[in-house]
């Protein structure tokens, strides 16, 4: 079920976000990395799902984890953190982001909610511009950064 899910060809999804928004449907977009789960994850996800009706997650290639991350490699290949962020009920379409921001897929699916975590502040936010241009909202959600991959990694590594 959650293959049906995933888009790895952001066109082919497009004409039904499309489709959802012309139904009047509310439709909420996040991305990121979700190189190890945890719950601050969750709760991203599900605070995002909250604003709207359907949730669309771009999920960091392993190309552009490597861009964005040089000095570390994915512990978990992108395939499977697709199909990891597709089996959560409140995602409902999961496509690669192979950019270094979601800009281009935020100006094929113009969501009209672009959500971010809390750890970042509004004006850090490079792609509000486009999301704005097109007359969408950005929205911080999702609990306090008290967790972070970074430190699930560090920790693992000293107990090796």
């Amino acid at each position: 079920m959650s293959a049906n899910k995933i888009f790895l060809d952001p066109d082919t999804l497009a004409p039904h976000i499309e489709e959802l928004k012309a139904r009047g449907l509310m439709v909420v977009f996040a991305n990121g990395c979700f190189e190890l789960l945890h719950v601050g994850h969750v709760r991203y996800l599900e605070a995002a799902k909250a604003l709207g009706d359907v949730l669309l997650v771009a999920v960091n290639s392993d190309e552009s984890m490597a861009r964005i991350k040089p000095d570390r490699r994915p512990v978990i290949p992108d395939v499977e953190r697709y199909e990891l962020l597709a089996a959560f009920e409140m995602v409902d379409y999961v496509v690669p982001l192979v950019d270094m921001t979601p800009e281009a897929l935020l100006r094929k699916f113009r969501p009209q909610i672009h959500t971010k975590g809390t750890d970042y502040t509004l004006t850090q936010i490079p792609e509000r511009a486009v999301v704005e241009a097109y007359g969408g909202q950005v929205r911080l959600v999702g609990d306090p950064k008290n967790h972070s991959t970074t430190e699930m990694l560090r920790a693992l590594r000293g107990r090796g």
